[in-house]
């Protein structure tokens, strides 16, 4: 779970609670327990850079070379650029059945999904009218609203919605200038110099903001891309942007990534799970791909249904939410691979889900790699602890923090195990998944 890859932001400031007293505060104490109780989440990375089966929408960015090195979607940058842009022809995902997303999704235990609306490279996946860039326009063979769908299927399964919004956006004429200057992640001139090109780039954003958060139903998520763009020499206007957002959606969570600040309203480290000493004050989500990449790649390799279901206990044992990522084919399918590991995922949570959702942390080391989740009732918690280590032998009360005043039960039979007289419970009498981690209830009775 450490790799890095070269378009990971880091924070602008400390990601620290913020104590500062806004209009939404109270709203948000609120709709931030609502979140919490979530835990799993899906992320899709989709548009133009799953027909080309590369790393998003990085190798546009001439700087950013990290994106292109042992796999450019061209040799020759300007053809790279031209043959991309000219994807948007191409795009024509026949196969998507967002119906099937959702059900799957639901199946493997997620709460709420973010769909992408549109990345950095410009290509929306929804109806605006700010640009002819997008499916369903004029250039595009895909004539349907691929967010409208998605939205629809994941409100009629019963999960959070949440909508991704690069703030950044390299085809628009405002952002990257139309001439020969080497472009990177930023805008491609000097905002100061120019205030009348960066107004025109400040108002698409905004009015694309509107369209999304004013035409396509109740959302409960904007998750704001571009950790780079927002503030100082790309000053967006964050608070009238937010304005914006809430006049239709007046309990919207915003997460303005890697700012800090009123309008990150938790913090998303990414592909990384904090260590005990990292947690973060402000509540928090994990963001880990299935594979790799976030978007579709032909080679891509993919982690492992334990590896993930270990990764879910332990973010859950010190408090925060998973989202993984899930890139679509160019047909609008998931790969083999993402749903064989939904359909694992999910049969381990069927089992588990009472000491999952609804939980919250007392996050600590404990010994023999337990990992513990906390019933708000203040009279129940739950162990949690991997089947890939030694489960020979007896273990200690101590270990799950339960006396022999206490009853425990197996999580996923629902029966009452037997303690022995020393205080120890022998695992055999627990039963052991086929892949993620064993679990118990224990309930105290003084």
């Amino acid at each position: 779970m450490s790799e890095i890859r070269g378009d990971i932001e880091e924070a602008k400031i400390n990601q620290e609670q913020d104590t500062m007293i806004y209009p939404e505060t109270e709203m948000l104490r609120k709709r931030l327990e609502w979140f919490q109780d979530l835990k799993l989440g899906v992320i899709f990375h989709y548009g133009l850079y799953a027909e080309a089966g590369i790393v998003e929408s990085w190798q546009l960015s001439e700087k950013d070379l990290w994106a292109r090195e042992g796999r450019e979607f061209r040799k020759d940058f300007k053809q790279l650029q031209l043959d991309y842009w000219n994807l948007i022809s191409k795009f024509n995902p026949t196969q998507l059945n967002a119906k099937k997303w959702a059900e799957d999704c639901k199946a493997a235990g997620f709460k709420y999904c973010i769909f992408t609306t549109k990345h950095h490279d410009g290509f929306n996946l929804f109806n605006t009218m700010t640009t002819e860039y997008k499916v369903g326009g004029k250039l595009s063979p895909f004539k349907r609203d691929i967010l409208a769908e998605v939205f629809d299927a994941f409100r009629e399964e019963g999960l959070g919605i949440g909508a991704y919004y690069s703030k950044a956006d390299w085809y628009s004429p405002y952002y990257w200038l139309d001439d020969d200057t080497i472009k990177g992640r930023n805008a491609s001139y000097d905002t100061a110099a120019h205030p009348e090109i960066w107004q025109k780039y400040v108002a698409f954003v905004h009015e694309q903001i509107r369209e999304i958060t004013h035409q396509y139903g109740e959302i409960d998520l904007l998750w704001l891309d571009g950790g780079w763009c927002g503030q100082g020499k790309e000053d967006l206007q964050m608070d009238r942007l937010a304005e914006i957002a809430r006049e239709k959606q007046p309990e919207l969570i915003m997460v303005d990534r890697m700012m800090g600040g009123r309008h990150e309203n938790y913090v998303t480290p990414e592909r990384k799970i904090p260590s005990l000493a990292e947690i973060p004050t402000k509540v928090w989500e994990s963001n880990i791909p299935i594979g790799k990449d976030w978007g579709y790649v032909p080679t891509d390799r993919f982690k492992s249904s334990q590896e993930l279901l270990d990764t879910f206990v332990d973010v859950v044992s010190k408090g925060g939410n998973l989202i993984l990522g899930v890139g679509p084919t160019p047909q609008g399918t998931f790969t083999q691979e993402e749903t064989t590991i939904l359909s694992e995922m999910g049969t381990w949570v069927d089992l588990y889900e009472e000491g999952i959702y609804h939980t919250r942390a007392q996050a600590k080391e404990r010994d023999n790699h337990w990992k513990l989740t906390f019933h708000k009732d203040g009279q129940t918690h739950y162990a949690f602890r991997s089947i890939l280590e030694d489960s020979t032998g007896p273990f200690r009360l101590q270990e799950i923090e339960a006396t022999t005043e206490d009853t425990v039960f197996d999580l996923a039979t629902g029966e009452v195990l037997k303690v022995s007289e020393d205080g120890t419970l022998d695992f055999s009498q627990i039963h052991q998944p086929a892949i993620g981690s064993i679990g118990l209830k224990v309930i105290k009775n003084k």
